[in-house]
């Protein structure tokens, strides 16, 4: 048996397909993941946290879309696992600049994004997770743009997992994890 690292949805034959979790075992998984919506101009961050764009609540519709998102991962990624999940969450917080904003042309306010979905199953939620996070993240660009135009989505990750045979995995520190640094 080889113990060099494979991509699990690609066959023997080099054909993508379904990993095959039948005989797994059920476990609790739960997985985090996070972006930032980063504005361009110092407007769009004013009126996300007053609530006074004209398309609506920002905030609450981003919340909306990103569980939406993560209940339907397995019709938009097609080798996922349609899963019940127990538990989503999508937390958003709006930073305006700071005061003191010495220069930087890049501090101009963020909405950031932080995702938590649970399950009890036989494979992960990694992707349920990062689903979430990128359509809560699309949502704002969407409600944003009309003030906007130079928004970026930045750093769209998985920041924790829980769950399974591979256990626990968390973002940590230098681009290592809490893990790795456990080990050495």
């Amino acid at each position: 048996m080889s113990t060099e690292p494979r991509l699990t949805h690609v066959s023997a034959s080099g054909t993508a397909h379904m990993v095959p979790v039948g005989e797994k075992a059920v476990t609790r998984r739960t997985a985090a993941a996070a972006c930032t919506v980063r504005f361009s101009s110092p407007v769009a961050a004013a009126l996300v946290r007053a609530n006074d764009m004209a398309k609506g609540d920002v905030l609450g519709v981003a919340r909306i879309a990103g569980i939406m998102a993560a209940k339907r991962t397995a019709d938009l990624i097609p080798l996922c696992h349609p899963l019940a999940l127990s538990h989503v969450a999508v937390d958003l917080t709006v930073f305006e600049s700071s005061a003191d904003n010495s220069g930087d042309d890049n501090d101009y306010g963020y909405v950031d994004i932080r995702t938590t979905v649970r399950c009890e199953g036989k494979t992960g939620v990694e992707m349920e997770a990062i689903t979430a996070a990128s359509v809560a993240a699309l949502t704002v660009f969407d409600m944003c743009k009309a003030v906007d135009k130079g928004m970026r989505i930045d750093g769209l990750r998985v920041v924790f997992k829980d769950g399974g045979k591979s256990g626990r995995w968390e973002e940590g520190a230098n681009g290592t994890t809490k893990k790795e640094r456990r080990e050495k």
